[in-house]
């Protein structure tokens, strides 16, 4: 039947022992070593991405404000050429106005002058027209 030899049977179990304390100190520490390191380097990551995390919403915030700050001076800087351009158009108006209102005054004394020189005419040339009247009305 079966046959068990102890020597055989001593001999596997001591050749399994070796086996198994050779694979214990080549495999499984460095293999059990190298996952703890692992895990170490993980939980380190994790960390320098939350502070990293921590940094951009700072950085985000500062952005934010610097952008809003801008956005506020632009403001003050468009309003302030928008004044200016108000002022200088109503300056530049108020000039052309005046010209023309000087303009306006002296059409208006040319004017006046023609209609005292015309009606001067008129009368100095009032006889001629009152004889040449009567005689187109004496041939009629």
């Amino acid at each position: 039947m079966l046959d068990i030899s102890p020597i055989l049977l001593l001999g596997s179990a001591l050749v399994f022992l070796l086996v198994l304390a050779r694979l214990n100190s080549c495999l499984y520490k460095p293999l059990f070593k190298h996952m703890d390191d692992r895990d170490l380097q993980i939980k380190t990551d994790l960390e320098n991405s939350k502070s990293n995390a921590a940094e951009v919403e700072g950085m985000l915030e500062e952005a934010n404000s610097i952008i809003a700050q801008a956005k506020k001076e632009a403001f003050s800087i468009r309003e302030k050429a928008k004044a200016e351009a108000i002022d200088t158009t109503e300056a530049k108006f108020s000039e052309a106005k005046g010209m023309m209102d000087g303009k306006y005054e002296q059409f208006i004394n040319t004017l006046a002058e023609e209609k005292v020189a015309l009606e001067k005419s008129l009368v100095s040339n009032l006889p001629l027209f009152k004889e040449g009247l009567k005689a187109k009305l004496s041939s009629i």
